[in-house]
């Protein structure tokens, strides 16, 4: 019975979607992060209240503190500029190996990722109904060229696509809104796939360097 039990969680994990959820409206951009049921705000952030003001005897001691961490900050940055200027460039034909494994994760990662709710909508506006119009057409076409090459790029589950005409507006406006997720399960595998590539790579470069044979 336990096993079924781990199996079961193992599996709700698996298909936990992770992913984020954007928005674009009057109110301005927010972005979401999705996990699972749950949702939470990333952007914008949270106003932090303000704090009561203290005495001066606080103040002093907390500007002589900022003194000494601002000396701190710079006398590091100064040695890690000589560090960095004391470093060695890696072989580009070692580097370009490592290069190809990440453009492959990207590539498969990006065809695993689902897009949940695809929302756009144009509030078009002009001052004389012949431009109106000319533009509403120009907007439906490049709305045509553009669902195909997301098409092929993701997987759409819903969208809605909406142009519309308000001869009151003084310009046009936009919403837009973005659901895109990947289940945990996916990203492991997808992680542990290009990490296990990743470190084959990276020991043939080693093995090159100590002077042996790559098979």
């Amino acid at each position: 019975m336990g096993w079924l039990i781990a199996f079961g969680i193992l599996f709700l994990l698996a298909i936990l979607p992770l992913g984020a959820n954007v928005t674009y409206n009057a109110d301005g951009p927010l972005v979401k992060i999705i996990a699972g049921p749950v949702r939470f705000t990333v952007f914008p952030a949270k106003k932090k209240e303000k704090k009561p003001k203290k005495g001066k005897e606080e103040k002093e001691s907390k500007n002589d503190k900022a003194e000494e961490q601002s000396a701190q900050q710079e006398t590091g940055a100064a040695e890690d500029t000589k560090d960095a200027k004391k470093k060695k460039g890696g072989s580009l034909l070692d580097f370009l190996p490592l290069v190809q494994v990440v453009l492959d994760f990207l590539g498969d990662f990006r065809r695993k990722l689902r897009l949940d709710w695809l929302e756009l909508k144009l509030i078009m506006a002009a001052d004389d109904p012949c431009d109106l119009a000319i533009n509403y057409g120009r907007a439906w076409a490049a709305l045509g060229n553009l669902f195909p090459l997301l098409e092929r790029a993701f997987v759409i589950k819903k969208r809605n696509v909406e142009v519309e005409c308000d001869f009151t507006a003084s310009e046009t406006l936009i919403i837009a809104r973005l659901d895109i997720t990947i289940t945990l399960g996916r990203l492991i595998v997808l992680v542990v796939r290009y990490g296990i590539r990743a470190l084959r790579e990276y020991m043939k470069i080693m093995k090159l360097r100590k002077g042996g044979a790559v098979k």
